[in-house]
This record gives structure tokens, C-alpha cells and sequence, in this order.
């Protein structure tokens, strides 16, 4: 089925959200300085939210508002003038999942288009067209469905209803993100905005008649990570994406960095393109798997789209990132007299490294770093300082937003 599908991109600032657009995302997701379920982020400021809405509405893209935690009556004091304020601002959608934020919206900013958030648990048709009822014009599927039961409620509700499912990142091992546990290890809310991810911490299991011991669930000296997913990784199922009746196919992570943002959406619009070029001669590329793990990320999985996930979905010996490749750096500018570009350095890079640049038409190139210099002009063996402006000879032409990486060297 040869369709249009939307890829979403995470955007947690204002250069993310550039980042995204620039490497291929339809539509950004970002959060408001309240309301929205990742308030250890940077967020937007109305000021930032009126440049990034500019940036996207210019290029014909799209921004979506997060009002998705759960509230509590005192959340609620604020809510009208924020939303009299987005839709001033005029961003595409916002994202919901309470009933009295959908009523709020309904008095205060009738104009906005609402989605229904994952944390809404929708599992089933009669709940979607419940929604719809109410106005919700795209509903995000709960996280537990299988392609087939995402199939049965597109094929049960409206066509006008779009139907938006996660299809990369991590993984959250409670239902649909509804979750208790922050609130009770450290007191913070998960459901609005705070969650502390104790499901990644490290357990052991004490008997209660012997408290004191610590007994391992697992071999390793460490304890077990019982709670810790995978991440989700669709990259080799783009085909059933198209099939299934998503119209909108989701990333995670507003709290990671451009070069995850970047990288991830390059690989998937590679992906989803070769697929509109001719689906019956459409194949996988194993390297699209080896470019999204270039960026921070736990093992794969699949999640519930193909089956119930088992134990092999869970990571029980560790909740640590992979990290093989260092994030060194984006390109300000390019002389293409002197074939120096101008860099503005994220990690420790040094004359001598070999290097790999990335940029928005998925193609990249390796090259070894023969020259830096500093913003005096004067040549440098190191970029030691965080986001220290430096130049670099390129061996090819490159161009404001590409991204330079390099593989960390092996302990």
C-alpha cells in the first residue's frame, strides 16, 4: 500500500526541533514549559515555541503541543491562559490524555486540534470512536497492540480518525506510561512530568522472614534490571508500518541529543522513501540497523507489534546505554574556498581522529582530521572545551547542520 505517512520527530529545544525538519521529520513533537510529561527537558518558551512553529509552518511541517500529564486540581489554575496563548501561536495539535484538560481545550481554544495521547491506554475500536466522538482527531495507539489489533480498530472507526503509533525508542515497562513506581521510590511524579526512571535502577529480591539478604535474581554479582526494557526498533518492519493504518509513525526521545534526533530520523526517512519509490521492490538494508546504533541506545526489540514480549525483550543484566561512537560535533559553516568548516565541538576531538560526517541526504563519508584551528586561526591538537567553536579541514564539501561523529575507542 503506497501511501503518505507522517514521521514524527521528538524535539526537547529549539535546535532539535531545526534538527528534525532539516533531516527529514513531517512533524515535530515538543513540550511547553508546563503540562508536558518530560519536565526534566529543556522545553520551549512561547518565545522558542513562535521561532519553531515559524520554522516548521515555512517549510510546510508541522508542530505538535504535549498537555499530557495527568493533573492535579491546583495544574489546572494555569491551563486556560496557556492555551489561549498556543493557539495565538498557532501550533498544529496538542496532545492530550485527560478528560478535563479535552474540556478546557473545548472552552478556551475550540480552534486547536487535539490528539489523544499514549497515556490514554486506548486498546480498542470502541474506545477510539468514543474519542472521536469528543472531537479527537488522531488518537496515539496504546503501546501494547500488535499490528493486527492496530489493523482491526483502523478498520473499525472513521477514516477521517488517524490512527499514531511509537515505532523507535525506549521503552517504558508499565502500561501505556502510567506508572506509580517514581512516586513511591522518590517521590516524584512520573505522570506529570517528573519521572526519576526507577525501573532502570539495580534490585534484589529479600524474603520476608530474612531481611538483611539480598538474594540474586540472576548470576550477575550486580543484581538484575527485571524492570528495564529494550528499545523499540521498527527499522525492519517498514512494510507492515505502511500496511497496518498508521498514519502518523512516532519517535521517542524529546531527551536526547541532535545527533539521536538527527540520526534516528535520517535512517527511517531513508527508509520509509525507498519504500514509497516501489513497495513490491522494496528491501531491507541491514546498515540502516547499524546507523541507529551509532546513536546511545539498550538492544532492540520489536515490543508487541509482532508478538507478546518474554524475557528475551527484557535486559536483566544491565540498564546502561551502548555508546560506540562519540558525538563530536555540528557544522556551522563551510568555506569552500579553503575547505574549512566551521565547528562547533561536543566531545574531545583531536588532530588525527578519524571522523564521520553525516548529513540530511543519508550519504556520509569518513575522513581522518589533518588540520584544527582555533577561533584565532592558530592550529590546535586538541578541542578540548565543550561547544568550543573550531575549524576543520574538510576532504569534502559539507554543509551547515551535518554532524560529525567518531567511534570511541575500545577499553
Amino acid at each position: 500500500m503506497n501511501r503518505k505517512v507522517e514521521l514524527l520527530a521528538p524535539a526537547g529545544d529549539i535546535e532539535k526541533l531545526k534538527y528534525a525538519f532539516i533531516y527529514g521529520a513531517d512533524a515535530v513533537y515538543i513540550g511547553g514549559q508546563i503540562f508536558g510529561l518530560r519536565a526534566s527537558a529543556k522545553n520551549f518558551s512561547f518565545e522558542d515555541m513562535e521561532e519553531g512553529i515559524r520554522f516548521a509552518h515555512k517549510r510546510g511541517k508541522k508542530v505538535y503541543v504535549t498537555l499530557n500529564i495527568i493533573p492535579h486540581n491546583d495544574d489546572l489554575d494555569e491551563l486556560p491562559d496557556y492555551l489561549k496563548k498556543l493557539s495565538e501561536l498557532r501550533v498544529d495539535a496538542v496532545i492530550l490524555s485527560d478528560p478535563g484538560t479535552l474540556m478546557y481545550v473545548r472552552e478556551y481554544a475550540p480552534e486547536l486540534e487535539v490528539h489523544l495521547s499514549t497515556q490514554a491506554n486506548n486498546t480498542n475500536y470502541m474506545s477510539a470512536n468514543f474519542w472521536h466522538k469528543q472531537g479527537i482527531s488522531r488518537i496515539v495507539v496504546a503501546r501494547e497492540l500488535s499490528f493486527e489489533e492496530i489493523k482491526k480498530i483502523k478498520d473499525n472507526t472513521p477514516e477521517d480518525l488517524e490512527l499514531e503509533g511509537f515505532i523507535h525508542g525506549a521503552m517504558c515497562i508499565s502500561y501505556s506510561g502510567r506508572c506509580l513506581l517514581s512516586n513511591y521510590m522518590s517521590n516524584r511524579d512520573s505522570n506529570r512530568g517528573e519521572c526519576s526512571h526507577p525501573c532502570r535502577w539495580n534490585y534484589y529480591l529479600v524474603e520476608e522472614k530474612r531481611p538483611g539478604e539480598f538474594m540474586k535474581v540472576t548470576e550477575d554479582e550486580k543484581g538484575t534490571y527485571f524492570f528495564n526494557s529494550k528499545d523499540l526498533c521498527m527499522i525492519g518492519h517498514i512494510p507492515e508500518l505502511m500496511d497496518s493504518g498508521l498514519y502518523s509513525l512516532k519517535i521517542e526521545g524529546r531527551m536526547k541529543s541532535i545527533y539521536y534526533v538527527a540520526n534516528t530520523v535520517r535512517v527511517y526517512r531513508k527508509a520509509i522513501d525507498e519504500y514509497n519509490k516501489s513497495p513490491e521492490n522494496y528491501k531491507f538494508d541491514p546498515k540502516w540497523v547499524e546507523e541507529l546504533s551509532k546513536v546511545s541506545h539498550r538492544k532492540f526489540t520489536t515490543g508487541f507489534y509482532l508478538n507478546k514480549p518474554n524475557e528475551e525483550d527484557q535486559l536483566y543484566s544491565s540498564s546502561s546505554y551502548i555508546r560506540d561512537y562519540d558525538f563530536i560535533g555540528v557544522v556551522l559553516d563551510y568555506d569552500e574556498d579553503t575547505n574549512m568548516a566551521l565547528v562547533e565541538q561536543r566531545n574531545r576531538v583531536f588532530v588525527g581522529d578519524e571522523i564521520e560526517v553525516i548529513g540530511p541526504d543519508y550519504n556520509g563519508f569518513k575522513q581522518k582530521i589533518n588540520q584544527m584551528l582555533n577561533d584565532k586561526g592558530e592550529e590546535i591538537d586538541v578541542a578540548p572545551h565543550p561547544q568550543q567553536k573550531i575549524k576543520i579541514l574538510m576532504e569534502k564539501p559539507v554543509e551547515k547542520y551535518y554532524i560529525l561523529r567518531k567511534k570511541r575507542e575500545e577499553d
